[in-house]
């Protein structure tokens, strides 16, 4: 006699609707705001997808300018990334959004305005910095607001959002840029102003509250320095930085070595999209398997997926193959980045989110400029299979690293412990507190 399990005779319908309840369920109110700004921020984006087209196509400079604008682009984020996390733990979470936020809206804008190079270089530089400085608190609001046991399936469902907004995003570009580049800067500016308004609006003050006599030295007990002296989080921000510049391959290596071999531009793209769509598809669903499992056994296994994914690729003679390979480092990529973020908060003490956050956040920056010149450099001098089995190698040193490291971390912070949710004020969220957008 078969015997049935436990909703198995359940409708397929009724159980997708129960996943998405549990899934979305618990999270409070000013957690689906900030979901929602980061929705907009990235349904708005355009300068990132578009700038070198505008350049070279539109403006007509060549590809060596264009080129050395993104840099500047990369490296105002790089800058930005530690000084938005020292706003974030000085100023608070909310007046470095408000200040970021705003501050990008407005070069966003005049980036469409701007006509000689070394201004367009300028302001390129300032969009940068003002972009990737709203990043660490971002990060830090809602490490303060989500619950510890949550924060995984939260920072998945913020991924979720950036990724789900950025494709719908890079199609509409493409329309716009047809009709006007200088409208998608606007529309980008309009939609990122928007964001600081919700932001000033829904969105009250996270940071941690503490008493007066303590402020002084709470502040003054995490620095820069602070951050650089510990090893063990530092050794996290290395292992991210390998990581990262493998996950840079799919937007710098990748296309440069499938011109190389005879594939067209359509083709790449049609790859690369299976990057989008998977992320999309699928970034909740593995969450809510990966949710409870040891972080350890997740880093390593994303690590080791994202570099022998790559790897692959030398293997790879078809567009079938190549959307393979984007499928195996893409499932990395939808395991680390919310496992990856939840360690780091894991790591960071409660009154140094921010400047921990933009130390983590610069790891990325960073890849996001040395990619580009290490791609290039090992496809000019010994070929893009040597490239890929390079990722090979640095992911497993990635999952080595991360195996290594997790061993000596505690089981629990003393927040965890504690049973805090958040920071006070804000963060004791209420039982009754809305789990929907």
């Amino acid at each position: 006699m078969r015997h049935s399990y436990p909703g198995e005779s359940m409708p397929y319908a009724v159980r997708v609707r129960r996943a998405v309840q549990e899934t979305v369920s618990g999270l409070p109110r000013e957690f689906w705001w900030l979901w929602t700004s980061t929705l907009v921020n990235r349904l708005g984006a355009f300068v990132a997808t578009f700038m070198a087209l505008y350049l070279t196509l539109d403006r007509g400079y060549s590809a060596t300018y264009a080129g050395l604008v993104a840099a500047l682009h990369g490296l105002g984020g790089v800058i930005s990334s530690l000084g938005g996390g020292v706003m974030t733990d000085r100023l608070g979470r909310r007046p470095t959004l408000l200040i970021a936020q705003a501050s990008t809206a407005v070069s966003v804008a005049l980036l469409g305005f701007v006509r000689d190079p070394v201004a367009i270089a300028g302001v390129a530089f300032l969009v940068g910095m003002a972009s990737n400085a709203s990043r660490p608190a971002v990060q830090a609001m809602m490490a303060d607001i989500v619950r510890p046991e949550d924060r995984i399936r939260a920072f998945s469902l913020n991924y979720w959002a950036i990724n789900l907004g950025f494709a719908v995003s890079s199609m509409a570009a493409g329309f716009i840029a047809e009709v006007s580049y200088r409208a998608g800067f606007l529309i980008e500016a309009g939609m990122t102003m928007a964001c600081a308004i919700l932001v000033f609006l829904r969105l009250p003050e996270s940071k941690p509250a503490e008493t007066v006599g303590a402020k002084a030295d709470r502040d003054d007990s995490v620095s820069l320095g602070t951050v650089l002296r510990d090893g063990r989080f530092m050794s996290v921000v290395g292992l991210s930085f390998l990581v990262a510049l493998i996950f840079q391959q799919g937007s710098v290596g990748l296309p440069v070595a499938m011109g190389e071999a005879g594939f067209t531009p359509a083709e790449y793209g049609m790859a690369i999209a299976v990057n989008g769509v998977l992320i999309v598809v699928l970034q909740i669903p593995v969450t809510r398997f990966i949710e409870h499992r040891d972080p350890r056994r997740l880093l390593v296994l994303s690590s080791l997926l994202a570099g022998y994914g790559f790897g692959l690729t030398a293997f790879a003679g078809s567009v079938g193959v190549i959307a393979l390979t984007v499928c195996v480092w893409t499932l990395a990529e939808i395991v680390n980045a919310p496992t990856q973020t939840g360690l780091v908060v894991r790591l960071s003490p409660l009154h140094g989110r921010g400047r921990y956050q933009g130390m983590y956040t610069m790891s990325w920056s960073v890849a996001a400029l040395v990619a580009p010149l290490l791609s290039g450099f090992v496809i000019d001098r010994v070929g893009a299979e040597w490239l890929w089995g390079l990722c090979a190698v640095v992911g497993t040193v990635a999952g080595l690293g991360y195996g290594a490291l997790m061993r000596r971390l505690p089981e629990e912070t003393t927040e965890e412990k504690q049973g805090e949710p958040a920071a006070e004020g804000l963060g004791q969220v209420p039982e009754g507190s809305a789990s929907g957008p």
